[in-house]
């Protein structure tokens, strides 16, 4: 197969980021990437566009650091509250995780966070307070405090009735043992005649 070299012009997962050089088939570049404007040939005139990639993709990496940072300054002092189903004993039904804290950052603060961001080792079981990591980028990291609390009020002691219910129930029950209690009358059998 042939090989050819590409200047990427936008960043491609698995491939490269924007103006690397790349060797792809020669077949993907000429079907995907060129038609796509996803990359340019190598050659003179596209290597002086070269410092212009490179110039955008340090400022895009810049922003994107401080961008990173800001937001991880600014989550450090949030709590983030979730609230979930529990049992009478105070168990969770199921779990929290990575998804569900991404979908909750963007309902109650609108942080737009993804899930592959959040990093969590297994997901939360218990309720109470955790520290979550965050990997915002390759040079930020931060935490952030999410409380899991129970949705579902704790239940309720059973009333103990009155004393003076009491002993009214208990001298309906003495009026009752003197009944009889209702039966149905038996049927009359048929005679043999015989």
């Amino acid at each position: 197969m042939a090989k050819t070299q590409v200047i990427l012009t936008h960043n491609l997962p698995g491939l490269g980021a924007e103006s690397d050089h790349v060797k792809v088939a020669a077949g993907y570049a000429r079907n995907y990437l060129y038609p796509q404007g996803l990359a340019i040939p190598v050659s003179a005139a596209n290597k002086r566009r070269l410092e212009v990639l490179g110039q955008r993709r340090a400022d895009r990496e810049a922003h994107e650091l401080n961008s990173m940072t800001d937001i991880a300054k600014s989550l450090a002092k949030l709590v983030l509250v979730l609230k979930v189903k529990t049992g009478d004993d105070g168990k969770m039904f199921g779990a929290v995780t990575a998804g569900a804290i991404a979908d909750e950052l963007k309902h109650q603060f609108d942080v737009s966070l993804d899930k592959k961001k959040i990093r969590l080792d297994r997901p939360l079981h218990e309720l109470g307070e955790h520290d979550i990591e965050l990997r915002l980028h390759a040079d930020v990291n931060g935490t952030l405090k999410v409380r899991i609390e129970s949705a579902t009020p704790p239940p309720q002691p059973p009333e103990s009735p009155a004393p003076d219910a009491k002993a009214a129930e208990g001298a309906a029950r003495q009026d009752r043992r003197g009944e009889r209690p209702y039966r149905r009358p038996m049927r009359e059998r048929p005679t043999k005649v015989g």
